[in-house]
């Protein structure tokens, strides 16, 4: 039995204060808050297939990648569920936030305000072109696409529950009532078997 690390008191954090924490923990900062998630198995099913579907198109000179760490400022280092990066940062941690094309955020229970707000800020200060934030809280997954404006502030693009094909940035295809159905199945055959 192993016994729970204790964590510094902070009421601010910086990326040189992470160093003191335990090095297998998840965790990110945003606006100079730590958070620590701790993701259920259907959002991490979600974020697997969002990253194979941006997969299927991806060009050579790009990487999809889960749960990697971005490095934007000292207040700010998210870990996106899913981000296309630039192939030559495959081997660095974190990697640099303007090696980012797009981000991708798939809401939790406590994360709303963070995902569509907060992070959607840092982003765009950040100049990361494209931002999506999935929600299955409801009883239809919605993607809200968000692109880069002039002023570096983000406009909507897209805002569905329904079949999400774009060119940015490559052909790339959700197919949300179908994930929709697949939570359906998966809590379903969950309840049956409890």
């Amino acid at each position: 039995m192993s016994v729970a690390p204790t964590m510094p008191r902070r009421q601010e954090w910086t990326v040189d204060d992470l160093a003191e924490l335990p090095a297998n923990y998840r965790y990110e900062l945003v606006n100079g808050r730590l958070i620590v998630p701790s993701p259920t198995a259907l959002h991490q099913d979600l974020m697997i297939d969002v990253a194979l579907a941006l997969r299927v198109g991806c060009m050579p000179e790009y990487l999809v990648s889960v749960d990697q760490s971005l490095k934007v400022n000292q207040r700010n280092e998210p870990r996106p569920d899913v981000v296309v990066i630039r192939a030559e940062r495959a081997n660095r941690s974190p990697v640099p936030v303007t090696d980012a094309i797009l981000v991708v955020e798939i809401i939790s229970p406590d994360s709303t305000f963070r995902d569509m707000y907060e992070k959607a800020h840092v982003y765009a200060r950040a100049d990361v072109p494209t931002y999506w934030v999935i929600d299955p809280l409801h009883e239809r997954f919605t993607l809200t696409e968000m692109l880069l404006g002039a002023n570096c502030e983000y406009e909507l693009g897209v805002h569905t529950s329904d079949v999400f094909a774009t060119d940015r940035p490559w052909k790339v295809t959700l197919d949300l009532p179908a994930l929709t159905a697949r939570r359906g199945a998966v809590l379903e055959a969950g309840s049956s078997n409890g």
